[in-house]
């Protein structure tokens, strides 16, 4: 039961992903059609670890709370699943920098069904390895197929909106804007701009060079570039010309929200390319 749930999860994470911003990606067939030859590989053992970290232990926790206190078994088997989800989100935070807030419910709820499930297999003697195998995987075909059909009514009926990316102006533009790797962008009311380790188009055309982009750094002069007034142009950007003439002028298109712009480029191969994310730094209250 544990593999089975992930197939519709990873479902909802995708349409979810889909409405939001693709970066200039778009749908990578190669992805999904690999996704497809080994997920039926990956899945039981993804299960099985789930079952063995999450799972059993709530089960055997829910169990032993049960015995010395008073409530529904089934009770026990939500709060101790919820518990250990909640626990292994702590540790997922303080190793790996993830988001609590997103990794504890996620966890949480993962971890719940399979518990539920566990003790109501356990309590039927005549289910056997297979019977339990072919069940999950029905029960989870029949929930992917649910959620996908889902999803097609949610964006047919508008629930899912399509992303549209902020129209932002050009005093809205200025300030600094920083990336995850180090780079800064300083773009001044008057066209100037400052950069320090930023990327820009390479000279080379090869998308096989690495890295796919030149690292540039000191000043240059920047543009607000409209989608309707540029034809090679299909959303809103900045043009940026580097006055020391390293790399060539680069379009970092506008993303993000209103409330928080993104500015972003996909060097090399767009199918597969180093994409490089600018956020804009809060100004600060004068």
């Amino acid at each position: 039961m544990a593999a089975g749930q992930l197939p519709p999860v990873w479902l909802v994470w995708w349409i979810g992903e889909q409405s939001g911003d693709d970066y200039g990606i778009g749908f990578n067939s190669l992805g999904m059609a690999c996704v497809l030859i080994f997920a039926p590989l990956v899945l039981p053992v993804l299960g099985l670890l789930q079952a063995v970290l999450h799972a059993l232990p709530a089960l055997h926790l829910a169990r032993f709370t049960a015995a010395r206190a008073r409530g529904p078994i089934w009770g026990w088997y939500v709060v101790c699943g919820v518990l250990l989800g909640v626990a292994w989100a702590v540790l997922a935070a303080g190793l790996w920098d993830w988001s609590f807030t997103v990794m504890a419910p996620l966890l949480a709820a993962l971890g719940t069904l399979p518990v539920l499930g566990a003790a109501w297999v356990a309590r039927r003697a005549r289910w056997g390895f297979w019977r339990t195998w072919l069940g999950s995987g029905l029960a989870s075909m029949v929930l992917f197929v649910l959620v996908g059909l889902g999803g097609v009514l949610a964006s047919v009926t508008g629930l899912l909106k399509e992303y549209e990316p902020p129209k932002l102006s050009a005093g809205q533009l200025t300030g600094v804007w920083r990336g995850e790797d180090g780079a800064v962008l300083r773009l001044d009311s008057g066209g100037r701009a400052e950069l320090a380790e930023l990327p820009t188009v390479s000279d080379s055309d090869d998308w096989t060079v690495e890295p796919p982009f030149a690292v540039c750094e000191g000043t240059g002069t920047w543009e607000l570039v409209r989608e309707d007034e540029d034809e090679g142009v299909d959303r809103d950007g900045v043009g940026l010309r580097v006055g020391s003439g390293c790399g060539q002028p680069t379009l970092w298109t506008i993303g993000g929200t209103e409330r928080e712009p993104e500015l972003f480029v996909l060097f090399g191969d767009p199918d597969a390319g180093d994409l490089r994310i600018l956020r804009k730094e809060p100004q600060r209250p004068s």
